[in-house]
């Protein structure tokens, strides 16, 4: 198995990266947040979820409503702690930890929560965004022949990618995804695959999860909710399931307005040794969708990160033209758009979920030069 590296101009085994890929087949369904779920909904005062970090980190969380703490452990990296939480009128979470590791949240009770995170990663010193979800039986058993659509959060590599995966009625996965940040390696490929068979799964005794043997010798760990809500956490970031939309077209049902979590690293390079230098950043952002496909995201400043009118992937053929080159699959229910100029290249993904949206972008400067810099942010909001 082979895919493009941004730092050779010959193909190199993908390790990490096309191990994540493949993963992502079975961290899919976020059919998660649908309507049915809301904040005035019943919900236990004592709530669990599984966590997966942007950076690689597993982290395993509880809160406590009546008590209003938050307790976390951090798997990868040993952090943990019980710290005490307040709720903003905007409904977010402003979090107290005296070891700086959370810092803000946004919850579905019972179903989904996104992360505001510091001291992340093997080295307790990066800024990451955690996606969370309840933790529930999870089976590969459930994903035998289907197909769904994929985003991954990434903290390096470009840090964003999305794509499709299938998977066999044996288990067997095979997956292609593009990458928006090929545009800074020209001797890449836009374009990646891989494949897994199923004797690489192995199911947990617990029933909760599952884990993929990567093709480095790591482990990823594949974890959901009841509602449909799948996440991956493996070493190279977070992977996130999307269910497939009946349709290519935009839904006006979803425009309104949503409050969402966001990181984004400004000043992005690529360096010879494959790591990623760059400012790291995270703040809370408002998408506003109107009901033709419009959206907005601005930050809490009020300046506009993106903005644009929503294409189907479908009708896009750059990423989908029905041939072996681009995408194998028309992706119902992702949605792009772009802003190009002389000077600037931007390329926005966007998917929604009941009652969230996923977001990603990736930009740089036109005309692109040699060991030029880019920018990329992505987030989930809650409606």
């Amino acid at each position: 198995m082979f895919c493009a590296d941004p730092s050779f101009s010959a193909e190199v085994p993908c390790l990490m990266k096309t191990a994540t890929v493949v993963l992502m087949g079975l961290a899919l369904l976020l059919t998660a947040c649908n309507s049915a779920t809301n904040l005035s909904t019943p919900q236990n005062a004592v709530r669990s979820y599984n966590a997966t970090a942007s950076v690689g980190d597993f982290v395993t969380i509880s809160i406590d409503s009546n008590a209003q703490t938050i307790t976390y452990e951090n798997r990868t990296n040993g952090e943990s702690g019980t710290v005490p939480y307040t709720v903003n009128s905007d409904g977010s979470y402003t979090i107290t930890d005296p070891n700086g590791n959370l810092l803000s949240a946004y919850e579905v009770p019972g179903s989904v929560m996104v992360v505001e995170a510091a001291n992340a990663g093997p080295n307790r010193d990066t800024d990451a965004l955690m996606t969370a979800v309840q933790s529930v039986p999870a089976s590969i058993s459930s994903f035998a022949g289907q197909n769904f659509n994929y985003i991954q959060f990434r903290t390096r590599d470009g840090g964003v990618e999305f794509g499709n995966v299938t998977i066999d009625a044996q288990g067997n996965i095979s997956s292609r995804s593009y990458d928006p940040g090929a545009i800074m390696w020209s001797q890449g490929t836009y374009f990646n695959g891989g494949t897994f068979v199923a004797s690489a799964i192995h199911e947990d005794a617990s029933g909760n999860f599952f884990t993929i043997d990567e093709q480095d010798g790591s482990t990823s760990t594949v974890f959901g909710t009841e509602n449909g809500l799948w996440a991956v956490d493996n070493s190279n970031g977070t992977i996130l399931g999307l269910a497939k939309a009946s349709s290519k077209s935009f839904n006006p049902a979803v425009a309104g307005t949503y409050s969402a979590i966001y990181y984004e690293k400004a000043n992005a390079q690529m360096q010879p040794d494959q790591t990623e230098t760059g400012t790291p950043l995270e703040g809370k952002a408002t998408i506003t969708v109107s009901s033709g496909g419009a959206v907005t995201i601005t930050d809490s400043q009020n300046s506009v990160m993106a903005t644009g009118t929503l294409t189907p992937v479908a009708d896009v053929s750059y990423l989908y033209d029905g041939t072996a080159n681009t995408l194998p699959d028309p992706c119902y229910g992702m949605f792009t758009f772009q802003t190009v100029t002389s000077s600037l290249h931007q390329e926005v993904f966007v998917s929604f979920q009941g009652n969230a949206v996923l977001f990603t972008s990736f930009q740089t400067a036109l005309p692109v030069l040699n060991n030029a810099t880019y920018m990329y942010f992505y987030g989930v909001g809650l409606k």
